[in-house]
């Protein structure tokens, strides 16, 4: 609070410092306040003047005209302010320092006005071959009103005489709004909650997609195996045939299962390369395993 207490507060604390604080106050001007340039009697402590550019743009992924905006000049003018007790009453004033480093700085918006580009048919003619078509120029004044209700949280220093509010050191966010601490505190905590949640989305989405290219790497290695299996089978078929019945009888072997003796010919392209337990074992519609061509009928062969 700002009363008597928070200087005997900031004189008991650690070099006189409170390293994260909220007090509540009603902006007062230290000197001079600065007056807007628009509306008549309107003084504040804060101002920022901004002209910004609207315009639409021509999508050529979608080929649709897309909203765009852009500040082509800003200008953000402060003087020296204090923050009051919300009564009159007799208590402390706190020096607001660096109010333009605050994450969150309340400025009302005081005038806003926008300016339509004029365009003649020639003008039109160019933007569309272009792919830029200018709506035109919003101007606008926000100001911190002198008189305004205003949460600070930051920083305690005890400077002499003078408490300041001012950025903290160790990193932590600096505030000066317009909303009760409460629902300052209600929408931080609602943003780390939105937070939390994306957090946890990606987390999942990451754990997916990683749980799907192991299973994909799995698949494949088991591929490959199954494959270096079957060639090895094959290769032991191979030496068997060689070692137990000699070449002639590898020759004479059937081309599927390598086991049994050619006793089929495929007709009309006269291939003898299977036993009848692989033909029979072909897929329908039967082609040859040689020259993939249909199989009308089968000859059996008989070796004499």
């Amino acid at each position: 609070r700002l009363d008597g207490d928070l200087r005997a507060v900031l004189m008991e604390a650690p070099g006189r410092c409170v390293p994260y604080a909220v007090i509540e106050g009603v902006v007062r001007s230290v000197k001079e306040t600065l007056s807007s340039q628009f509306v008549e009697n309107c003084k504040g402590v804060v101002q920022r003047l901004t002209l910004q550019e609207h315009k639409m743009v021509w999508n050529r992924t979608t080929h649709l005209w897309n909203d765009y905006e852009k500040i082509i000049h800003q200008r953000t003018n402060t003087t020296p302010f204090d923050l009051v007790p919300l009564e009159d009453s007799t208590g402390v004033t706190v020096r607001v320092m660096k109010p333009l480093e605050a994450a969150e700085l309340s400025l009302e918006t005081v005038y806003e006005k926008f300016h339509p580009s004029v365009q003649s048919f020639t003008d039109v003619i160019g933007h569309y071959i272009s792919g830029e078509r200018p709506k035109g120029i919003q101007e606008t004044e926000q100001m911190l009103k002198v008189g305004t209700a205003l949460t600070g949280v930051g920083e305690l220093v005890l400077d002499n005489t003078t408490i300041k509010l001012q950025p903290p050191k160790q990193g932590m966010p600096y505030y000066l709004s317009s909303m009760d601490f409460d629902s300052l505190l209600q929408k931080q905590e609602s943003n780390t909650r939105f937070w939390k949640i994306l957090t946890f989305m990606f987390g999942f989405a990451t754990c997916a997609v990683l749980f799907f290219v192991l299973r994909k790497q799995y698949r494949y290695h088991r591929e490959r195996q199954h494959l270096r299996q079957m060639q090895e089978e094959f290769r032991q078929a191979q030496e068997r045939l060689m070692n137990t019945e000699g070449g002639e009888t590898l020759k004479n072997a059937c081309v599927i299962c390598l086991s049994s003796t050619k006793s089929c010919v495929f007709l009309e392209c006269g291939h003898v390369c299977s036993c009848h337990e692989c033909y029979q074992a072909l897929p329908e519609p039967k082609k040859c395993p040689i020259c993939r061509q249909g199989i009308t009928r089968v000859v059996p062969l008989y070796n004499s």
